[in-house]
């Protein structure tokens, strides 16, 4: 495998993507979509955010211009990889009534069918630490969903050095950014955005990536240009909205079940789910029936499920957790402590879009601080 960094221009963006869709992959990559950076399938790359960024805050999200003509200085785009890779519904089966047959029941699972070929392009390191982590429950765990695992064997990913974080990134806490740790296959740091050399260091990660700088023809890149990038890195580090101590998240959570700061919360959380909806590695689901309106068809479907649901922790009596503020306390609780006893890691990765799309405001970060100086008080 080539391991020597490379130099791409600008104009190479858009060889990329025609060389990707060329060999058969569906290209999903950050785009501006209904006043959002969004990840969806884009044809070319004039449908890249060139030029956007995004002002985003608690409860709070805006499209900026910037005047650089930067590609991916927009911070963590509004939705995840997540929906690509475990959909928010799926259904797994169809109930057909007839009057000639009488009833037939037909499997849709998805892994009946080829999984898509889809590349990432443009993804940070906190969303590649996210898919690590689901990777540890749905393909690599005791019980894998075979679903996922097909999609996720189905994938390349070009990923994207963060430049520019949000007010509401904490990546570098988590130590998931912002320069993505590995899980990739092409690695892109952008250079100089508005400069006379606005270019973009190009790493191969795998066999795969290095295939495409050779077909891309690009440049070796030289001393200069690593340490431009090394630089980058360091001046996003140096941003970084948000701060947390993961250590300290882990033993601190447990031990303040009783804290007053969880009714403080309670009484702002409006349990709608929009955190979990938009986290990239929260991946519970429920099963759903239903029918169509003539009662001749009927589906059972596989949907996303929020643990803020009342009936989320329903058993025979009623549901476990019957207060927001215990759900709230579970969330959190398990996201930045328990999650390390099951799966041997955080299940936060610091993209901070739960901050950004509360729509009260709610900063994990905040709460978590708060908790702490409190204890410490004490």
């Amino acid at each position: 495998m080539t391991t020597i960094p490379a130099v791409l221009t600008p104009g190479h963006l858009g060889v990329l993507v025609d060389l990707l869709r060329g060999r058969g992959w569906t290209v999903i990559a950050p785009t501006v979509r209904d006043g959002a950076v969004v990840l969806a399938e884009v044809a070319s790359a004039a449908e890249l955010p060139r030029g956007a960024g995004a002002e985003q805050g608690p409860g709070r999200y805006r499209l900026q211009d910037r005047a650089d003509g930067a590609w991916f200085a927009h911070g963590a785009t509004a939705n995840s990889l997540k929906a690509f890779l475990h959909p928010a519904t799926a259904v797994e089966m169809t109930v057909r009534r007839s009057e000639r047959a009488g009833v037939a029941v037909a499997a849709e699972n998805e892994w009946a069918s080829p999984a898509p070929r889809q590349a990432f392009l443009g993804v940070r390191g906190c969303d590649l630490a996210a898919i690590a982590v689901q990777d540890r429950v749905l393909r690599d765990g005791a019980v894998a969903d075979p679903a996922y695992a097909a999609r996720r064997d189905a994938t390349l990913i070009v990923a994207v050095s963060c430049g520019e974080p949000s007010a509401v990134c904490f990546c570098d806490s988590m130590d998931t950014g912002p320069r993505p740790r590995g899980g990739y296959d092409l690695l892109l740091t952008e250079l100089d955005a508005g400069g006379e050399r606005h270019r973009f260091l190009a790493e191969a990660g795998t066999e795969r990536g290095a295939d495409l700088l050779d077909a891309l023809g690009a440049a070796a890149a030289d001393a200069t240009d690593v340490s431009a990038a090394d630089a980058v890195v360091a001046g996003a580090v140096s941003r970084m909205g948000r701060r947390l101590d993961p250590v300290q998240a882990r033993e601190l959570l447990p031990r303040s079940r009783e804290h007053p700061q969880w009714a403080d919360v309670a009484s702002r959380c409006l349990a709608c789910g929009n955190c979990t909806m938009a986290c990239p590695t929260c991946f519970c689901t429920d099963v759903v029936d239903g029918d169509d309106a003539s009662g001749a068809v009927a589906r059972r479907e596989r949907q996303w499920a929020s643990c803020f649901a009342l009936d989320f922790s329903y058993i025979h009596g009623g549901s476990v957790r019957t207060s927001v503020e215990s759900r709230y306390r579970q969330w959190l609780t398990h996201k930045l402590s328990s999650w390390w006893d099951q799966f041997g890691t955080a299940g936060c990765v610091g993209c901070g879009r739960c901050i950004a799309w509360c729509p009260a405001g709610i900063d994990l970060t905040a709460e978590v601080a708060a908790i702490a100086g409190h204890e410490a008080e004490t």
